[in-house]
């Protein structure tokens, strides 16, 4: 079972339930999980290989999908699911697989195709880092600054090392192995006929205009929205127009 952080005390209506991206982690969305847990129930998880969840051998989009319809199980049955980049592809394969599980669905800047661009130069740049010299976060900031020129990107990752354990809470080992899977997208059948939000940012390139016939094909009633002035990272970028895109689609 994943690692899930819960907050809000809705009730009423199905949770909301949040998957992160490669290398992220509930964490990451803990500011935006708190301010839409004013008015709904929020669910945000470490998916496998990821954060505190189990390790295993295998991340593919399928597992992940069964993962994440396990936490809704426990959560009522069904939620409104909110995916970003690795999480999106994972709660559209849920929808597409488990659809009784979902009620409405946002995708976060990402398309349900094969990416050609790869995520290695950061699995080894993370190998890279000696941690049996790492007393503080800024010992390893340094560390991967020689291979990671973006402040923002070494703070994203650095959110997943544990400084005291002197590990990262991440399979590098599976995620490496399965990068191919990460960036493609499984031969998955049939149609998802509710509710979906394709959001992006509109400086980022991850969801182009020749995508749209794929993403209607197994979700024809797909509606797209853009954020000005936000790139892949929306969520980061303009929080709160992000927050209240979701607000307005999951029904506040």
């Amino acid at each position: 079972m994943l690692r899930t952080v819960t907050q809000g005390d809705d009730t009423a209506r199905p949770p909301i339930l949040i998957a992160h991206g490669l290398f992220g982690s509930a964490r990451n969305w803990g500011v935006i999980a708190k301010r839409l847990s004013d008015t709904r129930r929020v669910v945000t998880v470490d998916m496998r290989n990821h954060g505190e969840s189990p390790w295993t051998e295998t991340h593919g989009y399928p597992d992940l999908a069964a993962d994440l319809a396990q936490v809704i199980e426990a959560e009522g049955g069904q939620a409104d699911v909110l995916g970003h980049s690795m999480g999106g592809k994972a709660a559209m394969v849920l929808a597409l697989t488990h659809p009784a599980r979902v009620r409405r669905l946002i995708v976060a800047d990402i398309a349900p195709v094969a990416y050609g661009h790869t995520q290695q130069h950061l699995v080894d740049a993370m190998r890279a880092v000696d941690l049996s010299a790492v007393t503080t976060r800024g010992d390893a900031d340094r560390q991967l600054a020689a291979s990671v020129a973006e402040d923002g990107v070494r703070a994203f990752l650095l959110q997943s090392l544990d400084v005291k354990a002197r590990r990262w809470r991440l399979n590098l080992d599976t995620l490496e192995r399965d990068m191919p899977l990460i960036l493609g997208w499984p031969g998955v059948t049939g149609q998802f006929d509710g509710s979906a939000l394709f959001l992006t940012g509109a400086q980022s390139d991850y969801v182009k205009p020749e995508h749209r016939p794929a993403i209607k094909a197994l979700f024809p009633n797909a509606k797209f929205a853009k954020i000005p002035g936000a790139g892949h990272w929306l969520h980061a970028d303009r929080p709160r127009e992000f927050e209240a895109s979701i607000a307005a689609f999951f029904g506040g």
